[in-house]
């Protein structure tokens, strides 16, 4: 038995909850990875897991098995990253999530310009909208818009962005002609099919600020209540939607760059601003010392810097 690897593998059922997800993980059968764990408990002479037909838990000697395992692990990893590095050339898997229209649109493109500088390392990438566990889902950084919530992850800040009131211009004429007319003030958003996402904090309370142009004192703060005939936890449906003309969006500028350049949507309500939302690059604290994990930070923020200009 190699007992890094057994420890290795022990240590990710515990933070995965279960033998099925580290099998996928490292293409393995389930068996394999149950057989490594068993192994590792005959060599200890102490059983580390109490396992049912529906549960998985740790004994009292595997809870302190694992607070120091998983130190040992994160410390071997911390110093083959630092050999990596010193030998610049970086390789294996890197666990990359973000959400889908993010992902989709601009960390896409960042993903293949990283593959094509480090030819050794592979990335998975996986996209999803809503709260994902790095920890149990195994990934080694995320990259999340809006407001972090406390919690043991390391955060990197790399830059802002910014929301913007939305309509497909069809819709705008639509309404010029047979009303409610386009909105010129938060309050009359009251009047209008509003496409809400659902996985932000703030849901269908939307907020702005008065700029210069507008009808109140500059740096006046509104938050208003919305209300539409379409909710959804998906940033993809929303851009569908706003793009079909089924209502008026209110969405990061990037889930619409080439519709707004092209003037196919139509910012409504130019004179009244919405809080930008920061980025963040965020891992595990045990991933945070990697070297492709640094290195895929620096890439990403010098990157998305780029093209923001």
């Amino acid at each position: 038995m190699d007992r890094l690897t057994a420890m290795q593998t022990f240590v990710r059922v515990v933070e995965a909850g279960s033998f099925s997800a580290v099998a996928r993980e490292m293409g393995a059968t389930q068996s394999a990875v149950s057989k490594q764990v068993a192994a590792l408990e005959r060599a200890l002479g102490a059983r580390l897991l109490g396992r049912t037909t529906r549960s998985l838990g740790l004994t009292e000697e595997g809870e302190r098995y694992f607070e120091q395992a998983r130190r040992l692990v994160a410390e071997v990893a911390e110093a083959e990253s630092a050999l990596r590095a010193g030998q610049q050339r970086l390789s294996g898997w890197l666990r990359v999530a973000a959400s889908v229209g993010f992902g989709r649109l601009k960390l896409l493109p960042v993903v293949h310009d990283f593959l094509d500088h480090h030819p050794e390392v592979r990335i998975d990438l996986r996209l999803a909208d809503g709260f994902v566990d790095l920890v149990e889902q195994g990934l080694d950084v995320a990259l999340r818009v809006g407001h972090l919530a406390d919690s043991s992850l390391v955060a990197q800040r790399i830059g802002t962005t910014q929301r913007r009131l939305v309509a497909h211009r069809d819709l705008v004429r639509r309404l010029q002609r047979k009303g409610p007319k386009p909105p010129r003030h938060p309050d009359e958003l009251a009047a209008h099919d509003c496409l809400v996402y659902t996985e932000l904090a703030t849901r269908d309370q939307w907020a702005f600020v008065a700029g210069p142009g507008a009808s109140e004192p500059p740096g006046t703060e509104r938050t208003v209540r919305v209300k539409g005939r379409l909710q959804t936890n998906s940033s993809e449906v929303i851009r569908a939607a706003v793009l079909a003309g089924r209502g008026i969006g209110y969405s990061p500028d990037w889930l619409f760059d080439a519709e707004l350049a092209s003037g196919e949507l139509v910012t409504l309500m130019p004179d009244w601003q919405t809080p930008p939302l920061p980025m963040h690059l965020v891992s595990p604290a045990q991933r945070q010392h990697s070297a492709k994990v640094r290195a895929f930070g620096e890439f990403v923020r010098a990157a998305l810097t780029e093209r923001a200009r």
